[in-house]
């Protein structure tokens, strides 16, 4: 029997993700395809007709059918890029979203001074913390997770990066493990749960059945955890200090109120398609 070649195997996988209903069916399959064959994605395309044995097709089968079960992309390959760097993912933590990547431009242009010291509550993959660990090698980066599993991710990610010196992790929800020391902050980022309990019924097979919920649903309101967070921002912010969060898109008024009841100064900022996806506050 004949061998099938990568242009044959691309559009048989490609038309079955279709037939699934898997976003970005195309995209997918090359990835899937390029990493089953440890190269990159556009080498694919100068090898078409290249036939794929027997043992590379059973590699690829497994990974082909989680992702036609809508098993995150990100999870099968255990990696995402996110601001410059290769960060593990796995079902510890949510996976990093190219959106949250403005979250660390917006605030490096939002502060009159590099901060020196850094705090990212709610790390996950350790994702905000570890990347402005890179973009500001003076600063002392705080991380802090209610999730053992997801700082474990983390702090993976810290060791092979070479950033695990740079940051330190602590166990626990939101301000609680940090207590009642001095330490005050230039900086302070979190990406929040901030769906709402009826968004999630109707978010994608992806993040209903694989990502963990509790680090992306907060109540009815979706603000549960983000009323936490502003109750004692203040009291760990420096004067001047910035608070900057990735929020709903349908937050800002609530957002405003909670500001203003905390003692801060808040705005919605938008993102790159111009959706108010993120809130600042300065102290």
């Amino acid at each position: 029997m004949a061998l099938l070649t990568i242009r044959e195997i691309k559009e048989r996988t490609e038309a079955f993700f279709e037939s699934k209903g898997v976003p970005n069916a195309r995209l997918d399959t090359d990835t899937l395809i390029a990493y089953s064959l440890g190269v990159k994605r556009l080498e694919l395309y100068l090898d078409l007709d290249r036939p794929l044995t027997a043992a590379l097709l059973a590699e690829l089968r497994p990974l082909v059918k989680r992702r036609a079960e809508r098993e995150p992309l990100q999870y099968i390959v255990g990696t995402v890029d996110f601001c410059d760097m290769e960060l593990k993912v796995d079902r510890r933590a949510l996976i990093p979203r190219f959106e949250t990547e403005e979250l660390v431009e917006l605030a490096g242009e939002a502060l009159s001074a590099s901060p020196k010291t850094i705090l990212d509550l709610g790390t996950g993959s350790g994702a905000l913390a570890l990347a402005l660990a890179k973009k500001y090698p003076e600063a002392s980066v705080d991380a802090v997770d209610v999730s053992a599993a997801a700082l474990s991710l983390a702090q993976e990610n810290a060791l092979a990066l070479g950033l695990d010196s740079r940051v330190t992790f602590h166990e626990g929800s939101w301000w609680r493990p940090l207590g009642l020391r001095e330490q005050r902050y230039d900086l302070i980022v979190s990406n929040p749960p901030y769906l709402t309990d009826a968004e999630m019924t109707t978010a994608e097979p992806e993040v209903v059945d694989h990502e963990p919920h509790s680090a992306l649903v907060s109540g009815v309101d979706g603000l549960d955890d983000l009323r936490l967070i502003f109750k004692d921002a203040a009291s760990y912010l420096k004067s001047g200090g910035l608070l900057a969060l990735e929020t709903g898109i349908a937050q800002a008024e609530a957002l405003d109120a909670l500001a203003t009841t905390a003692g801060l100064q808040g705005e919605c900022m938008e993102d790159l398609s111009g959706r108010p996806r993120f809130y600042f506050a300065r102290k």
